[in-house]
């Protein structure tokens, strides 16, 4: 059989044509009510139910079960449970998980790590301008605008990018640092922000960053310098934050002693356990343990990367205090194979994870000359200028069936895509044409992964298979619901018919007599007789038992109903089997029963209910099966059963 291969090679998807039963590789094994069976799915139903199963069946013996099956499905495709909101979103989930293996770029993974794995070779200091994020899009779209004329403004007409930053900046820190940042480290920013930082050469200005959770930027780098690796480091801190200018002093006073101590021979861990205002670390000597670029505030990270082994510092000023620092060892950044399970966390946890199926989607896109049209694009600013307002353009643009992009088996229209766009975004946006576009792309990634989803049901016989099991079983579980389990359940009228029309039965399934009633349990033997002598003097429903006991003592009675063979329960063999006293459970010391009496056949329904409604639904299970096969015809391929050793009886 031909097949849709979907496999990536060199950032490209190849797509060979083909179709599904186009040739002897997949017959078709039956019909039921006119859809073809293949011998795929019935090879691999089997083979998946017989590793289920501790006694395997053959295929001969396995076709009637597997016939019902389809039957059972067709019962529900009539039904068009398939139709459903609640199916096609249980459905759809179930789908788009099941493609991820067969949807994505296997090198664009490797690729990515190899990428993070680069970065953290360097650190790099830069400075930024940021304009907040909304929850409006037409706002956001403003912002982005205003940012890129911000840019424009600094690159193309000199102006200062400090004073820009001050003057237009979001960022709350400006007017402290006037848009500097300082060094910055791979896996510490959002990712869009960080793949900026590392693409824009050292000083330059990015173009707009935007998708990151704290606004729209622009970035300028001001310099790199290589990873100095780790280092393990102890310090010892006096704390000056939010400290009067007096305290300060006192407390550089205090660092200065400290530090004389240490240069007459002191034990630093001594003295940092008698000293040190970071009480964490204080505990160990001092011990920070070993940190990486990023990790602490600037001023000490310089100064513990730029020290010796076991060289002690003069007291360095941070924004928490006075620190004395001693680095205790240097070491080389991690490899690539160590470094790669950190790094595949962070790509996990970013808009890295979609890239593989990005990129894939990428690839089916080239090679299939699936793309937005000129033609659509032209019109579109056609319409826009003639347009007084966003709204009447969108309007006029709303049932425009010119084609926007052409797909193997499908079309998206210029009215896909408006239909796409949310009607405050049409109301509002400054650019219909910048709107558009944006859409667009959207709309035709979309329908790409639905053309490369119907390529895989058609051609790709695994992927089939995986996923009709699944819309199958949706639909098995849904109409058997409707058909057998539910209509026991929610007809008790018909569940007591069946049950007085096979009396008999269930009154001679009782091998031993059984308790029939309530045990009541209590905290102690007072507790025991007031319940006792309460329930003799009062007469209680008994679907009421427990509420009234709780009304009336607590938590400290309660009753259980029980039905139960002797030899089963131990507290109930002691009061009603003359047994030998029975263990306390728990907190419950004495008990007594109420209500009740030893019966040797079922009384009611209730007494036998779950082997009832067992029996019940089997009848109802029947019926219906034998409803399938009149409704529904099936017809067998009697040679290419034959072909797996399955002789079909006429």
């Amino acid at each position: 059989m031909k097949k849709i291969l979907l496999t990536v090679a060199a950032g490209a998807a190849i797509i060979a044509a083909g179709a599904k039963g186009s040739d002897a590789s997949d017959p078709v094994l039956m019909t039921v009510d006119g859809r073809p069976v293949y011998q795929s799915e019935f090879e691999y139903l089997f083979n998946k139910n017989n590793g289920q199963q501790t006694e395997g069946q053959d295929p001969q013996s396995y076709l009637d079960l597997f016939t019902v099956y389809r039957l059972k499905v067709a019962d529900a495709e009539a039904a068009r449970l398939d139709t459903t909101e609640n199916f096609r979103k249980e459905f759809g989930a179930y789908r788009t998980d099941l493609s991820k293996p067969y949807m994505r770029d296997t090198t664009v993974t490797d690729r990515l790590v190899r990428e993070a794995y680069d970065r953290m070779g360097s650190q790099r200091r830069v400075s930024h301008i940021m304009l907040p994020v909304s929850a409006d899009p037409v706002e956001n779209l403003s912002y982005r605008l205003r940012l890129d004329s911000i840019r424009n403004e600094i690159v193309n007409n000199g102006a200062d990018f400090q004073q820009m930053a001050v003057k237009y900046s979001s960022d709350q820190s400006v007017k402290r640092n006037r848009g500097e940042l300082g060094f910055v480290n791979p896996n510490t920013f959002p990712f869009r922000f960080e793949e900026a930082v590392w693409a824009t050469p050292v000083g330059e200005i990015s173009e707009v960053v935007d998708d990151t959770p704290y606004g729209y930027h622009i970035i300028r780098v001001e310099e790199e310098r290589p990873n100095p690796g780790s280092v393990k480091v102890r310090h010892i801190l006096k704390m000056t934050r939010g400290m009067t200018p007096e305290r300060q002093l006192a407390k550089k006073a205090e660092i200065d002693s400290i530090y004389d101590l240490l240069m007459a021979g002191g034990d630093f861990a001594t003295l940092a356990a008698q000293n040190s205002d970071d009480t964490g670390s204080a505990a160990q000597g001092g011990l920070l343990g070993i940190i990486a670029p990023g990790e602490t505030v600037g001023p000490f990270e310089y100064v513990a990367f730029g020290l010796a082994d076991s060289a002690i510092s003069k007291p360095v000023k941070s924004e928490f205090g006075y620190h004395i620092i001693q680095p205790l060892g240097h070491y080389p950044r991690k490899s690539l194979e160590e470094s790669r399970s950190s790094i595949m966390r962070s790509i996990a946890r970013d808009e890295r994870a979609s890239y593989p199926e990005k990129e894939f989607i990428a690839g089916v896109k080239r090679d299939r000359g699936i793309f937005l049209s000129p033609a659509a694009l032209k019109k579109v600013s056609e319409v826009a200028d003639a347009a007084s307002s966003s709204a009447e353009a969108f309007d006029a643009l709303a049932s425009e069936q010119l084609t926007a992009a052409t797909l193997p088996d499908a079309t998206v229209s210029v009215a896909d895509v408006v239909a796409s766009i949310p009607a405050e975004v049409r109301q509002g946006t400054p650019s219909v044409y910048h709107t558009f576009d944006a859409a667009a792309q959207t709309a035709i990634d979309d329908a790409t992964r639905e053309y490369v989803l119907r390529s895989l049901m058609t051609d790709n016989s695994a992927y089939r298979n995986l996923v009709n099991e699944y819309r199958d079983g949706i639909l098995l579980f849904d109409i058997s619901n409707r058909r057998v389990w539910d209509k026991a359940n929610q007809d008790p009228s018909a569940l007591e018919a069946f049950y007085q029309a096979n009396r008999e039965k269930y009154a001679s399934s009782w091998d031993r007599p059984r308790f029939k009633g309530f045990v009541v349990f209590a905290y102690n033997d007072s507790l025991a007789n007031e319940a006792h002598t309460f329930l003799a003097a009062n007469k209680v429903n008994p679907d009421s038992l427990n509420n009234i006991l709780r009304e009336k003592f607590g938590r400290h009675v309660k009753a259980e109903r029980v039905l139960t063979a002797k030899g089963d329960n131990p507290i109930v063999d002691e009061i009603a089997f003359g047994g030998p006293k029975a263990e306390p459970v728990g907190k419950w010391v004495v008990w007594f029963p109420y209500n009740s009496a030893v019966i040797d056949q079922p009384a009611e329904l209730a007494d036998v209910r779950a082997a009832v409604l067992a029996d019940f639904q089997q009848q109802l299970e029947d019926e219906w099966v034998s409803e399938l096969r009149r409704k529904y015809p099936v017809k067998y391929n009697k040679k290419n059963l034959a072909r797996l050793g399955i002789k079909v009886k006429k």
